[in-house]
């Protein structure tokens, strides 16, 4: 179908995408002291700018404007046209506390009162 477009039309379809993508991402990772958008998010990867992004590995971390989501162990990446795909090995979510190492019951109550 793009085939039979005329050139000018495919350029102004590929600028228009281009544009698209420039709009504010809605995550981006921090790896070191480098905050790189992300362009696309799925279940065990991300799609960066190749304009921003170098070949990467190891542990970055992933935010949702200035929430921290998670942590993800990039295992491999590769370029693909004008992106850089990235594939994750796990993906640990953050929490905003540290995990309790006992079971807690939904019952229990918040605090013991001391006896008079």
């Amino acid at each position: 179908m793009l085939e039979e477009l005329p050139e000018e039309v495919r350029a102004g379809l590929a600028a228009a995408a281009r544009r698209g993508r420039r709009r504010r991402p809605r995550y981006r990772i921090r790896v070191g002291g480098e905050v790189v958008p992300v362009l696309r998010l799925w279940e065990d990867g991300f799609a960066l700018e190749l304009a921003h992004a170098r070949a990467l590995r190891g542990l970055v971390d992933l935010f949702e404007g200035s929430r921290h989501v998670a942590q993800c162990l990039i295992v491999a990446s590769a370029a693909a046209g004008d992106e850089v795909i990235c594939e994750f090995k796990r993906s640990t979510a953050a929490a905003d506390r540290a995990p309790l190492d006992f079971v807690r019951d939904d019952d229990a109550p918040a605090g013991l009162l001391p006896r008079r």
